[in-house]
């Protein structure tokens, strides 16, 4: 009766009747009365000698070396079991070896594959290389933040032969299963997908052909135009690195965007009209009263830890480089940040090629420029919150605890930019913004990450550790791949000049990674390998 109340659960969600939260809390209930049932089921059936019922299938699911996030994947897998798969998690930070080998000692039907930061998609296609070299034949899933369909068909699926297929959220991952473990419609299904993989290959080389790109040099003839002369740039209140330990919690839940939570439990909508949605607003009102009970009990009884560390330098660009100095003698570098610059041939006249960089005043202006710096945490303690959950078999409770994580750190990096304008920095006056204002960024200045769309360039965390030294001011880390240590962390740059703004580099050219490469002292190959989602050709 357990699973046929979960097939129900799983025919409604599939057919959109149902919510992923109340999917996850149904599981819930399942597992905690299947946890109880489990030993008189286990004496039953060794008395009377009857046989385990038979999953659908048995599907092993893992978040890719170098990535720890996995509140997406847990998700599915809660999905899949209410399905009746079998679903064998094997957590975060998993080598390809070790999936290929664990596939192969449970004889596993699929293979899943997740990931949030872009050096994740590297991996992936190495996973999907290893398979094919070994022999499996087996369909091989993507998921997660940072892939899509475009990416699996271009750059994952030609390395496989027997079936690489992107799944877009939970609701899809089932429906996909179906296929892949179904002898009847695994063949055509495949092939349906390949069809549609070879188009977008082909739409992919059209897409070159029809977006041009200038070369770098004349990238940098179109640089930003900032008129420097008529400019003095704001003194931060200090130079050199603070630490914020254990920040106030109930200081960061004000800043929280609720938005981007409904979003991780696939409610689509803006905080707080989602609340009132027709169609929606039932599930996301009672998601919503949970994540604030919750949240209450985070704050009040310390689950999690928050802390984070600030700090400014004396600074100046240096063509598409941002070079910060020891002291303000401005005389001896102490790190230098590298930036990457758009090339894409833009139609407006005058349009700029924007790199980070443009937003810092050059060495030849002789202004005193500055950058900041941060790396925030909400995470400390979050494993062992959510772990805590799991031994109950309360899979619900632990993705919220990992979800409010997620969002207090987030809330921490708005807060802390906050502070920076208007205390540390000092150049926004006037009254205080609203909270919507902060989200929507309303304020002078940015603080873009490195790994995202402005900066690219995961390995550029390297310097901004070095710089802030996170491990022993905030208890945070790196992953070999440049993910941070807990997940619930955000980090990135400072800029303060009103002309700053958040834009994509987009795809680049061989030139601009030979230039690049060399300014950082690494292989043109290494280079490709950190910007591989971004180039506009393909490596030899």
């Amino acid at each position: 009766p357990l699973m046929d109340g979960m097939n129900i659960v799983g025919d409604l969600f599939g057919s959109g009747k149902m919510f992923l939260p109340q999917v996850v809390k149904s599981a819930r209930v399942m597992k905690q009365a299947v946890a109880y049932l489990t030993p008189f089921m286990e004496k039953e059936k060794e008395e009377q000698g009857l046989a385990q019922g038979k999953p659908n299938g048995v599907i092993l699911m893992a978040t890719v070396k170098g990535d720890v996030h996995d509140i997406g994947k847990n998700i599915v897998g809660v999905v899949l079991q209410c399905n009746n798969y079998q679903v064998i998690d094997l957590g975060v930070m998993v080598p390809a070896e070790k999936i290929l080998t664990e596939a192969r000692k449970h004889n596993v039907d699929i293979i899943g594959l997740s990931g949030l930061i872009t050096p994740s998609l590297d991996e992936m296609r190495n996973v999907a290389s290893e398979m094919k070299r070994q022999g499996f034949e087996i369909p091989l899933l993507i998921g997660g933040a940072t892939t899509s369909r475009a990416h699996t068909a271009v750059k994952i699926a030609p390395n496989y032969d027997h079936g690489v297929v992107y799944v877009t959220d939970a609701s899809r991952a089932v429906g996909v299963a179906g296929s892949l473990v179904s002898p009847e419609k695994r063949g055509p299904y495949l092939d349906q997908v390949n069809e549609e993989y070879v188009r977008m290959r082909e739409q992919h080389e059209k897409g070159r052909e029809r977006n041009p790109r200038i070369s770098i040099a004349a990238a940098r003839e179109r640089k930003t135009p900032i008129d420097w002369k008529g400019y003095t740039p704001p003194t931060p209140g200090f130079t050199g690195v603070r630490a914020l330990r254990n920040y106030d919690l109930a200081t960061l839940a004000r800043y929280i965007d609720w938005t981007p939570f409904f979003a991780s439990w696939e409610l689509t909508g803006r905080y707080p009209q989602i609340l009132d949605d027709k169609i929606v607003g039932e599930p996301a009102r009672a998601l919503f009263a949970d994540a604030q009970a919750m949240l209450k009990k985070i704050v009040d009884e310390k689950q999690l830890t928050a802390h984070g560390v600030v700090g400014f330098w004396p600074a100046n660009s240096d063509g598409d480089d941002i070079v910060l100095y020891t002291d303000e003698t401005r005389g001896k570098e102490l790190a230098r940040f590298h930036g990457l610059r758009q090339q894409i041939a833009k139609r407006e006249t005058g349009a700029p090629n924007y790199c980070l960089s443009d937003f810092v005043a050059p060495k030849e202006t002789g202004l005193a420029d500055y950058v900041g710096a941060f790396a925030v945490t909400a995470g400390v303690g979050e494993e062992a919150l959510a772990e805590s959950f799991d031994a109950r078999a309360d899979n619900y409770s632990a993705i919220m605890s990992k979800a409010l994580a997620d969002r207090l750190a987030e809330a921490f990096a708005e807060h802390l930019h906050e502070r920076v304008r208007r205390e540390f920095w000092g150049f926004e006056k006037g009254d205080a913004r609203d909270i919507d204002a902060l989200i929507r960024e309303d304020y002078q200045g940015i603080r873009p990450a490195p790994g995202y769309p402005a900066q690219p360039d995961h390995t550029e965390k390297k310097t901004l550790f070095k710089l802030l030294d996170p491990e022993t001011n905030a208890e945070m880390g790196l992953t070999e791949s440049f993910a941070m240590t807990p997940p619930a962390s955000v980090s990135g740059l400072y800029f303060s000049h009103p002309g700053s703004l958040y834009f994509g580099v987009g795809q680049i050219g061989r030139d601009q990674v030979e230039d690049y490469a060399a300014r950082k002292g690494m292989t043109v190959r290494e280079t490709e390998k950190w910007l591989s989602p971004i180039l506009a050709y393909d490596p030899d």
